[in-house]
């Protein structure tokens, strides 16, 4: 299955915010998310434009987490970001996270982030804020004109997509700024 979404940095959250409760939506969930990136010793990966996570969800109301396993394909040719994407619910992240190490590969990345997931349209509209990296909108949905239209429809119709994923923007984050890539987070609890 693909993932099909349109990424956009923003300054304030607030506008599209008020934007989506104009349009009759609601939020559906808020979340602390810790996501962990798996890799082999060679980084095939990431070199070939791939990735592996464990993430794990915790509801910021106090609800169950939840957890999944993700492989995200290359990028693929595309007016937004598409590329393929295959999820499974997991019961056990640490297991999960140790059955990988076993096979070869280990964790180079892990980072925390909230997310605020708001529906419009068949599509989701998400609320990202990334510790280093700032705050962004993302929308996914089920085709490029979906994700579109609701980009248009939330106000971001002119908003420049970022096409680079949150890890790689963390990568360059941690380089610059000369800080390991585990246990990226908030300086206070959220």
């Amino acid at each position: 299955m693909d993932e099909i979404e349109a990424k956009i940095r923003v300054d304030d959250l607030e506008v599209v915010r008020a934007r989506l409760r104009e349009l009759n939506t609601r939020c559906v969930g808020r979340y602390l998310e810790t996501n962990y990136l798996c890799d082999r010793i060679d980084r095939d990966l990431r070199d070939h434009g791939c990735g592996l996570r464990v993430r794990m969800m915790r509801v910021l109301d106090g609800a169950p987490a939840a957890a999944t396993l993700t492989f995200k394909g290359p990028l693929q040719a595309s007016t937004i970001k598409r590329r393929e994407e295959v999820e499974i619910e997991i019961s056990d992240p640490e297991k999960t996270l140790a059955i990988l190490a076993a096979l070869g590969f280990e964790t180079v990345m892990s980072y925390r982030k909230t997310r605020e997931r708001w529906t419009l349209d068949n599509c989701y509209v998400e609320f990202d804020e990334v510790p280093l990296i700032g705050t962004f909108v993302e929308i996914e949905g089920p085709s490029e004109q979906a994700v579109a239209g609701v980009q248009e429809r939330v106000g971001l119709g002119s908003g420049e997509h970022v096409r680079k994923g949150y890890p790689g923007m963390l990568r360059d984050a941690c380089a610059r700024d000369g800080l390991p890539m585990i246990e990226i987070g908030f300086d206070e609890h959220v």
